[in-house]
């Protein structure tokens, strides 16, 4: 009979089917449990099991957890509309950064609740990168402590800040730089021990600021507009030290080394002009002498390495010409360059200033092999150039000392072997001229050319000439003939976008709206990559003129007959490597897309009149790979993000496209605005298929503190940090788990101090350098690990939290065990596994094979625990699940049929008791009626019926007192 209904059962839809409303309840109850909770739910069926370890529960659980974006739209529906969606499934799927590499749904829910809870909790860390461990005046117990706050021995607010933290398994004590572009010094710390080195103190230097060198004149190029001035700029780089530019015409440019106890300053080359050469005069107008307008500086070694030591300093200038200086290649005898040289030069925009500069820290060479962006500019009329190739230097003769003018020489003619692009949307719009008064057309602009467009000696002498026009105009007439004239606009690049075609960079321009008659404006720009409608004709042109793939060694000459082409760079270069990884595509597939640019706004989420004071981008470690370099979507993605703790399990499928990755991979850019507020948007929102459309993006956050005024602002896939100008530092969550901050990491100064800052700020001087604020805050790229650093005015302090649960959780028993392979609990630094020798790894062997066996032993035990609990081997080893549930069933439906058989009997039993008792009375009177083995003794059958009468049931003994009963008397 059972075997009967269990096929019966086989043959229709099993107990949970898939996609019925029988499934929702369920769903909701382990979506609205907690981490722990679904873990232990996962024990009671391998039906549940199935369920709490699919994507599809621990996405919901997620999106319950962290609403993102949905606090938006609850905050302004109101609590009604909040509570009704509070029943609802939520499928929408949040955008953020992930905290592993090989993340899923589970892994990013538990780990970053775990995380947030230990950022709340704020117990410090271990104590040996316990801040403070490593001074015993600073901490006479010697154990560490969550935060240390000491002096940076600077004399103005410290507004620039910079860390090496190490990567994935080679992490280390963090070391700081701080620098007060104010003064123009820098200096180095170990928070460690709370001591600030000697190295920025040993030189001192006098730098003055434009406002105080010309009291009364206009920064930024507005007021008469004769001469360009700006605040002093720096760049600091832990490994490689600082970069400091006057803001003044013909300010200075000055570096220090790491590496060395005094400075040096960076000498532009001799102004003469060579317009055959294409090197212009720059010194046409005295009165718009070059004024350093923006620097960088590498903060690691990809870009010089890449570049072979042309690339470590970039600066741009009033008059659009961007210059680069090396960092030095002591290491390299064959293409030695000294500390400072400098190296490239290029005209970008003639006369109108370069105010913004972004590199590419991670620039490798398969991303130069796919001709990706590295480098981006930005003019005071927004315009956006950028490169996708490195300068190359020719061969020289190191033996005699080059002159500065040879030194210039070469700087423009390695410069000439890449081109500036520039992104089309941006280009400069023009004023309406009706009366056609101005004597050129005010949209377009010249720039310097490139050996790749084959131009003659005459033809580059009439472009420099053209240039060195340009060259003489004063930013009063280009404020005059183009609109958007703006030098305190903000850059931010996403040189990791991909769209899957080798483009999907992301060049964030934001219009921050502090001038008079001003709005603020946040643009992004996307470039993509298109199919060519005429790609078919073109390729058979170009076969029909010999352009394919695969050149002669001799080139053209200009003068007639053929000229071998010298190589210029050695065979060793990295340039030659680049070369060869895309020597795979030839032209035709260069001639098969087309280069666009997309446009969008970002919506300031119904803010009235916001001044952006700020700007921050997420620089976690996952948030800088491109999709080649993923490794959930490709084997060979980089290694650097792989680490033991972020393993990814043998059952784990891997995401076939980005949206299924967790958090699409996502990546947040924040402004802080001058009312205290702030806003953060995904960078790699969807783009419009249509260049003509300008789409409008809504953001993912918007954050309303309680600082009258953000000064600074950090990032990371965790959490958000933002600095007020009153000294209030605090934690924020960017997806919404709470809406209060997770931790105040400084309380902000006495109210007297705030007052004080109100009076500045009304006052015709203004603030000044505010003592109070903080000036900036740098956060450890891995996002697992609690640390990081702001500055308040002069001090810096340091924090470094426990992230212990985190920590159990990403540890495996696997890994525990390999790491205890060759150490005991007593020595477990003393002896470790030294891969050398057949020996070794015969050792090797045989500890993975005693690992194996141990795990199909848990294994075994975790089945057979199982089986005695739940049942699974009723039916034998060869049934299926199905066989299994349905058998259950049965199970299950029979013992509940039988509950409710004994439950009508009870209450049957109940209501008749009075009748019973009569019925066993009568009984007993005439008990010689019932004969045989079945007759009932008469003492028993008296004895049962007066134990009725005693034990009358509640309802019958109100139902007594409610009427009479006539008894009859007996005779």
């Amino acid at each position: 009979m059972r075997k009967e209904q269990l096929r019966g059962k086989l043959g229709q839809e099993g107990p949970f089917p898939r996609g019925s409303h029988r499934l929702r309840p369920m769903v909701n109850l382990v979506n609205r449990s907690a981490a722990p909770t679904l873990s232990e739910v996962s024990l009671v069926s391998r039906r549940f099991h199935g369920l709490v370890t699919s994507p599809h529960a621990w996405r919901i659980a997620f999106s319950r957890h962290f609403p993102a974006q949905k606090s938006l739209t609850a905050f302004d529906q109101g609590l009604e509309d909040q509570e009704t969606d509070a029943d609802t499934l939520r499928p929408e799927r949040r955008v953020f950064t992930r905290l592993t590499a090989f993340a899923s749904w589970r892994s990013e829910y538990i780990l970053r609740t775990q995380l947030i809870r230990s950022l709340g909790r704020g117990k410090p860390a271990s104590t040996e990168g316990a801040v403070g461990a490593g001074n015993s005046r600073l901490n006479p117990n010697n154990s560490g402590s969550a935060q240390i706050t000491y002096s940076s021995s600077l004399v103005t607010t410290v507004n620039h800040l910079h860390a090496t933290f190490g990567t994935s398994l080679n992490k280390c004590l963090p070391n700081f730089v701080h620098g007060a572009d104010e003064v123009g010094v820098a200096s180095l710390s170990d928070p460690r021990t709370g001591k600030v080195d000697h190295w920025g103190f040993a030189d001192p230097q006098s730098f003055t600021q434009f406002a105080d060198d010309v009291p009364g004149v206009a920064q930024y190029g507005l007021g008469s507009g004769e001469v360009v001035g700006v605040p002093n700029k720096m760049d600091v780089s832990r490994q490689y030290g600082m970069a400091y530019a006057e803001g003044m015409p013909g300010g200075r440019i000055y570096y220090r080394s790491t590496e060395e106890r005094k400075g040096r300053l960076l000498h532009p080359a001799v102004h003469g002009s060579w317009p055959e050469l294409g090197i212009p005069d720059l010194s046409g107008n005295p009165l718009s002498a070059q004024t350093p307008c923006s620097i960088w500086m590498a903060k690691t070694t990809n870009v010089p390495d890449r570049s072979e030591g042309l690339i470590g300093i970039i600066s741009g200038s009033s008059t659009g010409v961007v210059t680069a200086y090396s960092l030095g290649t002591a290491g390299l005898d064959e293409r030695r360059i000294e500390r400072g040289e400098i190296t490239c030069r290029w005209i970008v925009s003639p006369g109108v200033p370069i105010i913004a500069i972004s590199v590419d820290e991670n620039v490798s060479v398969r991303r130069l092999g796919s001709r990706r962006i590295w480098a981006v500019v930005v003019n005071a009329l927004g315009e956006i150039y950028y490169l996708t190739e490195m300068p190359t230097r020719s061969s020289i003769d190191r033996k005699p000392k080059l002159t500065a003018i040879q030194l210039g020489h070469l700087a423009w003619e390695t410069g000439r072997t890449v081109h500036w692009a520039m992104a089309e949307p941006s280009r400069r719009i023009a004023r309406p001229d009706p009366f056609q008064s101005s004597d050129f057309d005010g949209s377009y602009t010249p720039r310097s050319s490139w050996n790749g467009m084959g131009l003659s000696s005459e033809q580059i002498a009439a472009e420099t000439r053209e240039i060195e026009k340009y060259l003489r105009y004063s930013p009063k007439h280009f404020r005059k003939v183009n609109d958007g004239w703006d030098m305190r606009r903000r850059l931010e690049v996403d040189f990791a976008g991909d769209d899957g075609s080798t483009a999907g960079e992301t060049i964030v321009v934001i219009q921050c709206g502090l001038d008079e008659g001003q709005i603020a404006e946040i643009k992004r720009y996307t470039r993509c990559q298109v199919p060519n409608p005429n790609a078919d004709s073109l390729t058979t042109e170009s076969a029909g003129l010999g352009l394919d793939g695969d050149r002669e060694v001799e080139k053209d000459s200009l003068f007639g007959g053929s000229q071998p082409e010298i190589s210029k760079t050695p065979g060793w270069s990295f340039n030659a490597i680049k070369q060869s990884f895309s020597a795979h595509s030839d032209a035709s597939q260069d001639l098969a897309t087309l280069e666009e640019w997309r446009t969008s706004t970002f919506s300031l989420g119904g803010l009235k009149a916001p001044q952006i004071t700020t700007t921050a981008i997420d620089l976690s470690a996952h948030a800088l790979l491109t999709l080649t370099e993923d490794p959930l979507l490709s084997i060979g993605g980089s290694s650097v993000t792989s680490s033991p703790t972020a393993s990814p399990l043998p059952q784990m499928p891997r995401p076939g496209t980005s949206s299924d990755i967790p958090g699409q991979r996502a990546r947040l850019v924040g402004v802080g605005t001058k009312n205290g507020t702030i806003v953060l948007w995904n960078m790699r929102d969807p783009i419009s298929n249509n260049t003509a459309i300008e789409t409008s993006l809504k953001p993912v956050r918007i954050i309303y503190t309680d600082s009258p005024q953000i000064s600074c602002l950090a990032l990371s896939a965790l959490y958000l940090v933002h600095g007020g100008n009153d000294g209030l530092v605090q934690a924020w969550d960017p997806l919404a788990s709470t809406t209060e901050p997770i931790r105040t990491l400084n309380s902000r100064f006495s109210s007297r101090a705030r007052r004080r800052l109100v009076q500045a700020e009304a006052s015709p001087q203004g603030v000044g350098i505010n003592l109070f604020a903080a000036g900036a805050v740098f956060l450890d790229p891995d996002p697992t690990v609690l640390r990081g650093m702001v500055s308040l005015g002069t001090h810096l302090r340091y924090w470094s939290y426990s992230s212990s649960a985190a920590d159990q959780y990403k540890a495996r028993k696997r890994q525990l065990r390999r790491s205890g392979r060759r150490s005991s609990s007593n020595q477990a630094s003393a002896d470790k596994f030294i891969p050398t020798g057949r020996g070794a790894l015969k050792d090797y062997i045989a500890n993975e094979k005693l690992e194996l066996e141990k795990e199909k032993a848990s294994k075994r035990k975790e089945q057979e625990r199982l089986a005695g609990r739940f049942g699974l081997d009723l039916l034998g080893p060869g049934a299926t699940e199905d066989e299994i549930l349905a058998y259950a069933t049965i199970l299950s439906e029979e013992a509940a049929a039988s509950d409710e058989q004994r439950r009508k009997s009870g209450s049957e039993s109940d209501g008749e008791t009075p009748r019973m008792a009569a019925e066993v009375s009568a009984f007993s009177d005439d008990g010689g009626n019932i004969d045989g083995p079945d007759r009932m003794d008469p003492d028993i059958a008296e004895a049962i019926r007066l134990s009725l009468r005693d034990h009358v049931a509640p309802g019958c003994v109100a139902a007594a007192a409610s009427f009479p009963i006539k008894t009859r008397k007996a005779k």
